[in-house]
């Protein structure tokens, strides 16, 4: 039975999963960049240099021509790391965008919905403003009645005293 190496493992999956595990080496290497750790490793390396020519180990000219080389270098992959990170903000915010779109077209049919909510009440206080109207007439209907009543009632009753005075 053969084994298979990470590595080999690696080497033989699709090129979405090894163009993944890239991007995901690199945010880690980017992530470290920004870090303490990265600061003081990098002001270590410095002073190591120039300890190096201080002490006189290496010349100083080989030093300053070695130190600015790595230095360029170390700037170009930042450079590159800094375009990656820009990149991925890039598709993050696309998607962004679209989220705000989504919202706001929710938001218009929402503004659609309390437009006609609005004239629902509108409606429904013409209604009120009708049936209170309705109410008040047949209140005043009911009381001419009872006042019509009334008066009936005072009408016989005078009619009956003239009929006691005739007889």
């Amino acid at each position: 039975m053969q084994t298979i190496s990470p590595t080999e493992k690696g080497l033989r999956a699709s090129p979405e999963v090894r163009v993944h595990v890239l991007a995901a080496g690199i945010q880690k290497v980017i992530r470290w960049i920004g870090s303490p750790a990265s600061l003081l490793t990098h002001t270590l390396i410095f002073v190591g240099f120039f300890a190096a020519a201080t002490l006189r180990w290496v010349d100083w000219g080989t030093m300053l021509t070695i130190l600015t080389n790595v230095v360029s270098l170390e700037a170009i992959y930042l450079a590159i790391f800094i375009q990656f990170s820009v990149n991925q903000q890039s598709v993050s915010l696309r998607g962004v965008e679209e989220d705000v779109e989504s919202i706001q077209e929710n938001v218009e049919e929402l503004g659609e919905h309390v437009e006609g909510l609005k004239e629902d009440v509108e409606d429904i206080q013409e209604d009120i403003g009708e049936i209170s109207e309705d109410a008040t007439e047949e209140a005043r209907k009911k009381k001419q009645a009872e006042m019509l009543e009334s008066l009936t009632n005072d009408v016989k009753a005078m009619l009956k005293h003239l009929e006691t005075l005739k007889e």
